[in-house]
């Protein structure tokens, strides 16, 4: 099969196309036929080896492919081949196959594409336990989505108006409201105002009539983060989801006190390690509120799978447009 490998960890230039041995299914494994999956900004910290979680050279990147089983090892008895899944993958997923842990693999929706489904991948669970699990959202709540045209973003944006929350939209600018209005958001704060640190809590209080919001998810950090943890409200929890703003922020505990708030954070990938149960939750949350038309796939751009490096570029470079999604030319039609 073609699949690709990093050898060395650096550029993405390191990431290449090679003809590797088909993957076998071992006890409690299936391989899977993949049929799409979505690039990931992580997949490029991962290509330079920034990540936090490193596997064993060489490897294929790529989490969370979907496909159709081929094969079932000894032991399975939930999955049979034939059968369209979401695997939750760490890694392999840029390739033409992969062997999985059969209890990695959910079955999708039947109106839900392999496109659809891989586009959704990543950003809506994180969302989720994000929202759900660290924030503890309930319908009436006010959540600051920062970040809310991004992957994880407009997913929590859809998944807050599903559980009957308030969504103020966080976009770096009014030019930029418009994908957010349209996935639910209830009100629009701009990132791009000066005087941020004094001018993001102005417009949440505004938008609040000064309590502030009740969760603030953020996948920032940096000078935002510093402006977006004034706007909590009492007792409010703010739940940091990364660093894409470029700096760490800290912050004075002291602060977290006297609001008699929480500042917590999600790393999803230990979910499915260590919380299986809860990530089979999520995931089938996900899937029955898109089946109820709650929720809704962001857009995609197509692109085969041997332009990788070139979705890696766009993601790294940050001028792609929606979620780039990657297609072996193995795929069934």
């Amino acid at each position: 099969m073609q699949a690709a490998i990093l050898r060395e960890f650096g550029a993405i230039e390191q990431l290449r196309m090679e003809t590797v041995a088909d993957p076998v299914a071992g006890p409690g494994q299936v391989v899977v036929d993949i049929q799409a999956i979505a690039a990931n900004f992580v997949d490029t910290l991962i290509v330079a080896g920034k990540y936090q979680f490193l596997p064993e050279r060489p490897f294929s990147p790529g989490k969370l492919p979907t496909g159709i089983v081929s094969a079932i090892g000894a032991g399975v008895t939930d999955v049979k081949p034939g059968d369209r899944v979401l695997t939750l993958a760490e890694h392999g997923g840029y390739a033409e196959k992969i062997a999985v842990p059969a209890a990695s693999c959910f079955r999708l929706p039947d109106t839900l594409s392999f496109i659809d489904a891989a586009a959704m991948s990543l950003g809506f669970d994180t969302a989720w336990f994000a929202l759900c699990e660290r924030g503890r959202a309930k319908a009436g709540d006010t959540v600051l989505v920062l970040g809310a045209t991004g992957a994880v973003g407009l997913a929590a944006v859809q998944l807050a108006k599903a559980y009957g929350l308030r969504v103020l939209a966080a976009v770096g600018s009014a030019a930029k409201a418009d994908p957010v209005r349209r996935a639910g958001a209830d009100a629009i704060v701009d990132l791009s105002t000066p005087d941020l640190r004094e001018s993001l809590r102005a417009q949440v209080h505004a938008a609040t009539s000064g309590a502030g919001a009740d969760i603030v998810l953020d996948p920032l950090g940096g000078d935002i983060f510093d402006a977006a943890i004034r706007a909590v409200a009492w007792r409010g929890r703010y739940v940091v989801i990364g660093f894409a703003a470029g700096r760490i922020p800290t912050l004075k505990v002291n602060y977290v006190m006297l609001k008699n708030m929480e500042v917590s954070g999600v790393q999803v990938s230990d979910y499915r390690k260590k919380a299986p149960d809860e990530m089979r939750h999520c995931i089938q949350e996900i899937f029955r509120l898109y089946q109820a038309g709650q929720l809704a796939a962001p857009p995609a751009t197509v692109m085969p799978l041997d332009q990788v490096r070139e979705a890696l570029h766009q993601l790294e470079a940050r001028t792609a447009r929606g979620r780039l999604v990657l297609v072996p030319a193995t795929a069934a039609d």
